[in-house]
């Protein structure tokens, strides 16, 4: 798709799920052939005109001022994450060119200090694509304890959070209430597709995940928005069953750059004495410890 069907794709998908009655129009009864507000009644509630608006649908529109789009948020009703999104949208249609190559993701030294620094603490560095670029003992074991836990290292073999939650039958058995997170999943996939309509490695996850599963495919098709910087999720673990954890994401302030994912728990919780044997079980075995003063020996 060309990234001016990103944003006409977004505008018709919202319009669709808008009724008369949810923003006060009379219909009298008619019959509609279409689902959702006409276009001419959203341009009338943004007031724009409907040739406009039905250019800006379409895709033949691509300067459309800041408060143009944000009198069509409000018509649409938009939260905070779906209006910033409808402006990223905007702005890949400005731009000329394609980008270039996308560069390997990669963690900073300044990242990897903090994740050691929280190494009692589950955590995972996620590129944008949901890669998972590093993790420590905890992170492995409490999201992936059935994957190599050097895989992160090589980046032709990187586990894909998207790909775990809707394609590893591990992941999803860990969440409780599965459909959440999976929702979680694609409403930041969508973020992310706004920000870089551009990324050929995204936009082959996303084709990829539409294909195998349904279930991606018929959230994707949806077109909602989700920021989801914080939840809480029920996760089934295997080895100490099950408990109720936080995950905060935690990024840059311009946006930019991989993103620390940690997992915590009510002080004190049966989910925190949960947390606290995972860290003990996967803690580095005596043998694996390093002998300091140890002396070598040559023969």
């Amino acid at each position: 798709m060309n990234r001016h069907g990103h944003l006409a794709d977004f505008l018709q998908a919202r319009r669709s799920r808008l009724r008369p009655e949810d923003v006060g129009l009379r219909t009298y009864g008619e019959r509609r052939r279409v689902p959702g507000l006409r276009r001419e009644e959203l341009a009338m509630l943004a007031g724009i005109s409907a040739p406009y608006y039905t250019r800006l649908e379409q895709g033949r529109s691509r300067n459309a001022s800041r408060e143009v789009l944000d009198a069509v948020a409000s018509a649409l009703r938009l939260d905070e994450s779906e209006r910033a999104h409808l402006h990223a949208l905007a702005r890949a249609s400005r731009r000329g060119g394609p980008g270039g190559r996308p560069r390997t993701e990669h963690v900073t030294p300044a990242t990897r200090a903090l994740l050691a620094a929280v190494q009692n603490t589950p955590a995972l560095v996620m590129g944008r694509r949901s890669d998972v670029l590093a993790w420590n003992r905890p992170g492995h074991g409490l999201f992936a304890g059935h994957l190599d836990p050097d895989s992160p290292d090589d980046p032709g073999r990187r586990p894909n959070m998207a790909r775990l939650v809707f394609l590893d039958a591990h992941t999803r058995d860990l969440y409780a209430d599965w459909p959440a997170k999976a929702r979680a999943v694609v409403g930041n996939l969508r973020l992310t597709a706004g920000r870089h309509p551009d990324d050929p490695l995204l936009a082959a996850l996303i084709g990829e995940l539409a294909v195998r599963s349904r279930e991606f495919a018929t959230m994707w098709a949806d077109h909602r928005v989700l920021a989801c910087d914080v939840a809480d999720y029920e996760m089934r673990h295997p080895l100490v069953g099950t408990l109720t954890v936080t995950q905060q994401t935690l990024q840059s302030p311009q946006g930019r750059g991989p993103a620390l994912v940690v997992a915590t728990t009510d002080g004190g919780s049966p989910s925190a004495a949960a947390l606290a044997l995972l860290a003990h079980t996967t803690a580095p075995r005596e043998a694996d410890r390093p002998r300091h003063g140890a002396e070598t020996r040559t023969g």
